[in-house]
């Protein structure tokens, strides 16, 4: 059983979170590296470029690549401390196995690859082979994205594989499939530079995306106009010229409103909506009735401030419009991208230079991840696993039988259900932290509780893995070579910079030695990720993402290639559908209806207020890497519960004062932090923490009927004031929480 062995205190003592920082003068060898390597970030989607310093095969410091085009040499708070995990006591140096009474000690590469595929084979042989799952992230490289997708399907013959892009982009790619038929950004980000409006929604991008602000700004020192829709005043809305504050969960509304008056006042691009787009009629036949009264009823938002908005955006000549996780963690996280589409293509700008349409990506490889194979739906091009010439055609570079090749599984969420079902008995996952980062994790816990087998890769001992009964200890981003796509489709060059410390292996050594123990050796025949980069290459050609006419050489000598590249001599495409053909069935863009629906759960007498979730600056995702970094941990030590000063007042509550929130689903007890930059009717809460500080434990787990995507951002929830002040921050060790 994957219960915790000893105490959470004990696990915690012996392998942290602990913080980290660097010495004063810094560390020995910064002043004369032995290298100096250009490579990026393993942080968020930006992919920013980043010079690592190395000594005696360790991370000493870093240096700012000026010249890679993107940030051209800026960096976040994370980006500046991404170094210290290399240097980390925590780091994972040996493989461990779970001792109950004594917690984890431990073991031979040998031994603990042995217990792996034992329990491998038990479980199939004696449930079949779907009972043994995968979960995976999309921290990973396009290779070993690409790998572990292969890896599952052919060394663990199993359909059950699913990704941590599931709590991320998958609503956006959806939307862009059924829109586009293409799932990426339209542009690279230098072309909000000459937009003339830029409409940002549920994106805290300052916080969350900081190098990505550059090119807003340089937009707004040309004069453009900036619309923010967040249910917060982020610091992005403190200087926008609109800021429409949406109440959680009405997304769709205001954007159907929107669009309703660009008909109304005939603010629309006839030629391209008679000659390149379909479905227009059905789409605003949807929101006929949406009017600006309407609109201010559902949203909370002044219908002044809808049409001042809908007017900018429908007069202006050049736009851009960027989307993130605000609008896509909902149980109709599909419906809001494809109402913020809707309002792109029926202005037409889009196709055409400083005209655009993006979807922020928030995880490190989150657009490559998604291409290339390790979701339960998809096989590597961003093909259909349930489609036969696709199932034929990677069944044929993958040298298997085409029967032989598993079908459609479950996604994350579902993965869970299943073994609290008891259908699923095995789990092996890499890059991924599920009881922190899933909703409801209370009943993740239980499900971690009901497995049979657990064996975790990572180079941290996450929240997760400290239910595993064996981990084996993998490999940082800068330890492996490999490729990664930024949020702007740009394919980039990771370099190793160092060799795992210790016992370490790289991720690729660990799959392919199980896949090679589970007797699948002659179909993963790799030298070096190079050779996977190339059969990655043949097997997305002809593909929606097509990787094919990217080289390592190429992608190094440009700073990267845009795909879709279909061919060794093709430049690679910055901008996206500037000949107006359209990746769809009839080559057209695809207008959707995005009719107004309720969230899946509402504020009511016994819940009477919304809650919803997102990140701070100093943290990335469930923090196993940047709550063991010191600086950033002080920056933001804990999470606390934003709340207006009126709501503070009705519940007399005072700053710090601690607050039980509750949902039904669990509780937890945070800091209050009151604040005026808050809708009145909601409070929020950063989710990067565990245990008793988790926000994740109130979420609920209603899914996004296409893409099963969970709904983060809106639940219904009370509050009760303690009577108690929370100890300063600084002396909090919330990043540590039980």
């Amino acid at each position: 059983m994957a219960k915790l062995p000893v105490s959470i205190e004990e696990i915690i003592e012996a392998f942290g979170p602990h913080k980290n920082y660097a010495p004063v003068d810094g560390y020995e060898g910064r002043d004369e590296p032995d290298e100096v390597v250009k490579t990026h970030c393993c942080f968020c989607g930006m992919q920013c470029g980043i010079q690592l310093m190395v000594k005696e095969n360790k991370v000493v410091g870093f240096e700012p690549w000026m010249e890679f085009p993107f940030n051209e040499g800026r960096l976040c708070p994370k980006g500046v401390q991404r170094y210290l995990q290399n240097n980390h006591p925590d780091r994972l140096l040996h493989p461990i196995q779970r001792v109950e009474g004594k917690g984890f000690e431990k073991i031979s590469w040998d031994n603990a690859m042995d217990k792996t595929v034992s329990e491998i084979k038990r479980i199939q042989e004696k449930y079949g082979k779907h009972a043994f799952s995968m979960l995976s992230g999309v921290s990973l490289t396009n290779e070993k994205s690409y790998l572990v997708g292969k890896f599952a399907r052919v060394a663990l013959k199993t359909r059950n594989l699913d990704y941590n892009g599931r709590l991320c982009m998958v609503s956006a790619g959806a939307g862009n499939k059924k829109a586009f038929g293409l799932d990426r950004a339209s542009n690279n980000y230098s072309d909000l530079e000459y937009a003339e409006v830029i409409i940002v929604t549920g994106a805290n991008i300052s916080e969350t995306f900081p190098t990505l602000t550059h090119w807003i700004w340089k937009a707004r020192d040309r004069g453009a106009k900036l619309i923010v829709i967040d249910p917060r005043m982020i610091p992005l809305a403190r200087t926008a010229d609109i800021h429409l504050d949406v109440k959680p969960g009405t997304d769709s509304a205001l954007y159907g409103a929107m669009l309703k008056y660009l008909v109304d006042h005939d603010m629309l691009d006839h030629d391209f909506i008679d000659n390149y787009t379909s479905g227009f009629q059905e789409t605003i036949d949807a929101v006929k009735d949406y009017t600006l009264e309407w609109a201010e009823e559902v949203t909370g938002i002044d219908k002044e401030k809808i049409k001042a908005a809908a007017e900018l955006w429908g007069k202006a000549k050049t736009s851009f419009l960027l989307h993130a996780r605000g609008i896509e963690h909902h149980s109709k996280g599909v419906d809001n991208v494809l109402g913020c589409i809707n309002l792109v293509l029926a202005t037409g700008r889009i196709g055409r230079p400083y005209c655009g349409y993006g979807t922020i990506t928030g995880q490190g490889n989150g657009q490559g991840g998604r291409e290339h194979g390790h979701k339960c739906d998809q096989l590597p091009g961003n093909r259909d696993i349930e489609n036969p010439e696709h199932r034929k055609y990677i069944s044929e570079v993958w040298g298997i039988d085409e029967k032989d090749l598993p079908g459609k599984g479950l996604t994350a969420y579902e993965i869970i259900e299943a073994i609290h079902r008891d259908e699923i008995k095995g789990l092996i996952s890499i890059c991924f932290n599920p009881l922190v980062s899933l909703p409801n994790n209370n009943y993740v816990r239980s499900a971690l509780e009901k497995l049979e087998f657990y064996v975790c890769i990572d180079f941290f001992l996450n929240e997760t893995a400290r239910h595993a009964d064996i981990v084996l200890a993998g490999s940082l981003q800068e330890e492996e070579e490999g490729t990664t796509t930024s949020a702007e489709g740009r394919v980039i060059r990771i370099r190793q910079a160092v060799t795992p410390p210790g016992e370490a292996r790289t991720d690729t050594s660990i799959l392919l030695e199980i896949a090679e123990r589970l007797g699948e050796k002659d179909k993963f025949t790799y030298d070096n990720s190079e050779e996977i980069f190339n059969e990655l290459r043949v097997a997305s050609k002809g593909g929606t993402a097509d990787y094919f006419g990217i080289t390592y050489k190429k992608v190094e000598e440009n700073m990267g290639v845009f795909w879709p590249c279909p061919s060794e001599d093709h430049p690679g495409t910055p901008r996206l559908w500037e000949d107006k053909k359209f990746k769809t069935p009839d080559g057209k863009a695809h207008f959707n209806p995005a009719p107004y629906k309720l969230p899946g759960e509402v504020t009511d007498e016994e819940y009477p207020i919304t809650l919803t979730t997102g990140r701070v600056v100093s943290q990335y995702l469930s923090g196993t890497q940047t709550r063991r970094i010191g600086k950033l941990v002080d920056q933001f030590p804990e999470p606390m519960v934003e709340i207006h000063p009126e709501m503070a007042a009705k519940y007399g509550i005072k700053q710090r004062e601690n607050i039980r929130v509750v949902t039904r689903r669990g509780e937890g007890i945070f800091p209050a932090n009151i604040v005026e930059t808050i809708r009145k009717d909601t409070v929020f809460i950063p989710y990067h923490w565990p245990g008793h500080k988790s926000a994740n434990q109130l979420t609920p787990g209603t899914l996004d009927p296409i893409s099963k995507i969970p709904e983060f951002k809106v639940c219904a929830c009370q509050l009760f004031p303690q009577g108690t002040i929370a100890p300063p921050s600084k002396e909090s060790e919330a990043y540590a929480s039980v």
